[in-house]
């Protein structure tokens, strides 16, 4: 189909519906509201679905029961919205049932504002709710990756039984950028095992998440483990640039490796051997590729709209084997390209120092132009 200009909360919305969406539940957050407001007009003209919920935590449970269904079904929110969101998503989670949630995220904590920050990285990654449970979570740095992933993290969400999510930055939702929408797919309801469809001419089938006997919980525990193996072998997706003769490796996602990228190519143009590593699956992490990287690079510097999340990751990859490097903007705060660029500079010209915390250099610095 031929390019045309699209809002990045609205190609997700329109996208999830082309990808077969059948019900939606939301509660109204910015930056993620366009989400909710296309949807409230595009759900009804299809005959499909749309609850604006009374909170996050009715929509999320909204979720819940639509799910054990087997429909496609989405929630998307923004950073305090998805924590209330929380106990809803262990509930699916040790369900065994696939969703869809969004978040595009804004600073904090707390309130904080309504622009663009990465903060709710650990959240995501690490699960939030209580209990042990895996997640995918993709990361797009692009209006055409948010359609794309959007499409995707359904197939993924059915495929492993678990949830998918979509995480990005205010910026991401809200800036308008030529894409290209897929297809729309007839719904053709699967007849999944599981589902609680109806019990006609079957026997009955009974969800749950509750386990009295902690053998039996033991046992779900390990068979979500198993699946997460199946998940960490087959689905992890990432971006090179400039990898082939890189020193210096930058490490960043989203908006974040997106502006990354910029500087990149202007450090590269300035003779310096350092390329980019944009993680698309945060969760599952480029492990494999991270740890290839290590035997090649000198140094590594993550770049994050945060205080250092995703840096943990990558520093539990590389062992100390080579030094790390961070620069973050939390808050809400987008980095320029010449900010990164000058990192890159400082990398190049002089040995990262070796800090047990990368952050403490960091903020050293942070302070220092305060």
């Amino acid at each position: 189909m031929p390019k045309e200009l699209w809002k990045g909360n609205e190609a997700i919305a329109e996208a999830a519906v082309r990808a077969g969406l059948e019900a939606y539940f939301g509660y109204p957050i910015t930056p993620q509201t366009e989400v909710l407001e296309y949807l409230s007009r595009r759900m009804p003209e299809l005959g499909r679905a749309f609850v604006q919920a009374e909170s996050e935590l009715g929509a999320i449970n909204m979720v819940y029961g639509a799910a054990c269904t087997g429909v496609r079904v989405m929630s998307s929110s923004s950073s305090p919205g998805v924590s209330l969101m929380m106990e809803g998503l262990s509930y699916i989670a040790g369900t065994e049932i696939p969703a869809v949630l969004v978040n595009v995220m804004r600073g904090g904590p707390g309130l904080g504002n309504i622009a663009p920050a990465q903060s709710d990285y650990n959240q995501a990654v690490r699960g939030g709710g209580h209990g042990d449970y895996p997640r995918i979570v993709l990361a797009p740095a692009s209006v055409q990756e948010a359609i794309d992933l959007t499409a995707l993290s359904f197939d993924l969400a059915e495929k492993y039984r678990m949830i998918a999510m979509l995480i990005l930055d205010g910026s991401t939702g809200q800036m308008m950028e030529p894409a290209e929408m897929p297809e729309m797919q007839e719904i053709h309801r699967k007849n999944f095992e599981w589902a609680t469809n109806g019990a006609m001419n079957r026997e009955r089938r009974l969800l749950s998440s509750i386990y009295l006997n902690p053998l039996d919980e033991e046992k779900t525990n390990l068979r979500l483990l198993t699946r997460w193996k199946e998940v960490q072998n087959n689905e992890v997706r990432y971006k090179e640039y400039f990898l082939d003769d890189a020193e210096i490796v930058v490490v960043g996602f989203g908006t974040a490796g997106r502006v990354a990228l910029s500087a990149v190519r202007e450090a590269r143009a300035q003779g310096i051997k350092v390329g980019l590593l944009r993680p698309i699956t945060v969760s599952p992490f480029p492990v494999e590729v991270l740890n290839q990287l290590t035997g090649q690079a000198r140094a590594f510097l993550v770049t994050e709209m945060n205080m250092g999340q995703m840096l943990d990751d990558v520093q539990m990859v590389v062992r100390g084997r080579v030094p790390v490097d961070f620069y973050g903007r939390p808050g809400g705060v987008v980095p320029f390209p010449d900010e990164i660029l000058s990192e890159i500079q400082r990398i190049n010209t002089a040995p990262v120092a070796e800090y047990a915390d990368p952050r403490d250099a960091w903020l050293t610095r942070m302070n220092a132009r305060a």
